[in-house]
């Protein structure tokens, strides 16, 4: 009798310590549970999970294509999917390539930011054969037939507000030197806006710069305009980067009472601005952000099969020292 009293107690304790154990795993540390929490992290948006779309800008070295390319990531991650990025670094053949590597690559819809607006045609085709629909963002593709939507900037207003604010920095008009980039179609409408702001006010353009791939080039082919002209009112430029090597030229060689204007709104360029660097004086501002989260609209409704607006454009305005602290110098607006 005594010894199955001991038996039954040596049970008890047994099945008392299996329980306790158990409760133990459940409630213990998160070493404990760790397999249970990377089982968690397999349903959460992993690499594997979410509709998989790509991303292709014209430069991710320009911080602007970088700060679209984040707020795209951003608002996709935040619904599960998933965003492949290909950089071109201007160049257009390569862009062509890369654009066929996403569509092996089997995404669903690709956000495109064209180095040329007419070489970038046969990708496009090649999008339009494998039934893959393109949300173009920032720069108009030449053949706009080939995508589904555009995703940009007002950008004629911005280089117009910049035109407009010259007139009032120098009334009497003056010699102006221009930093375009042809191919770029966003580029083209922003001096076209600045052009005709200044139009029949006494303006001259003596000097068209062609900024070639990262405007590396910009700032000799400047230095030497300014060596050869000592009177130069004001130099419109197409981008920011483009701006950065202007501005680097004029503080190189001491010119002052030269207005630099610029479009895009970076956070070097406003610091520029608050601190007078390189006669930087107006920007022609846009939101890359805002562009990513209403391109991700976008996409997600076209390929949902729901309504969505075909062309869309955000609002530019003008910065200069007078505002920019509204905007900050630490990050894009």
């Amino acid at each position: 009798m005594k010894k199955k009293w001991i038996l039954c107690m040596v049970a008890v304790l047994c099945i008392a310590a299996a329980l306790f154990g158990c409760g133990k795993k459940n409630v213990g540390t998160p070493e404990d549970n760790a397999v249970v929490e990377e089982d968690d992290k397999k349903n959460d948006n992993t690499e594997e999970g979410g509709r998989l779309f790509g991303f292709s800008g014209i430069d991710m070295s320009n911080p602007f294509y970088d700060t679209l390319k984040n707020s795209v990531q951003t608002a996709l991650e935040a619904q599960g999917d998933r965003l492949m990025v290909r950089d071109p670094a201007s160049d257009a053949d390569l862009q062509n390539e890369q654009i066929r590597e996403l569509i092996n690559e089997g995404v669903q819809a690709v956000f495109l930011c064209p180095v040329d607006w007419e070489k970038i045609t046969p990708a496009l085709e090649a999008l339009k054969e494998a039934d893959i629909p393109v949300i173009n963002l920032d720069t108009e593709v030449k053949e706009t037939s080939l995508v589904s939507a555009f995703v940009g900037s007002d950008n004629e207003n911005a280089g117009y507000v910049c035109g407009q604010d010259l007139l009032v920095q120098k009334p009497d008009g003056g010699k102006i030197v221009i930093v375009e980039s042809p191919g770029v179609n966003s580029v083209n409408e922003r001096i076209t806006g600045f052009e005709e702001a200044v139009a029949n006010s006494g303006f001259e353009v003596i000097k068209r710069i062609e900024a070639l791939g990262d405007s590396s080039n910009v700032k000799d082919e400047m230095t030497q305009v300014l060596n050869e002209n000592s009177e130069i009112a004001a130099v419109m430029c197409g981008s920011d980067p483009m701006a950065e090597q202007v501005m680097a030229a004029i503080t190189e060689v001491q010119r002052t009472n030269i207005c630099v204007y610029s479009v895009d709104g970076s956070p070097a360029t406003k610091t520029a601005l608050v601190n007078g660097t390189g006669g930087m004086t107006g920007i022609g501002a846009q939101s890359p952000i805002n562009m990513g989260k209403t391109a991700v609209k976008v996409a997600t409704a076209l390929l949902a099969g729901k309504d969505y607006e075909k062309e869309n454009y955000e609002e530019t305005f003008f910065i200069n020292r007078d505002n920019v602290e509204m905007y900050g110098t630490d990050g894009w607006q």
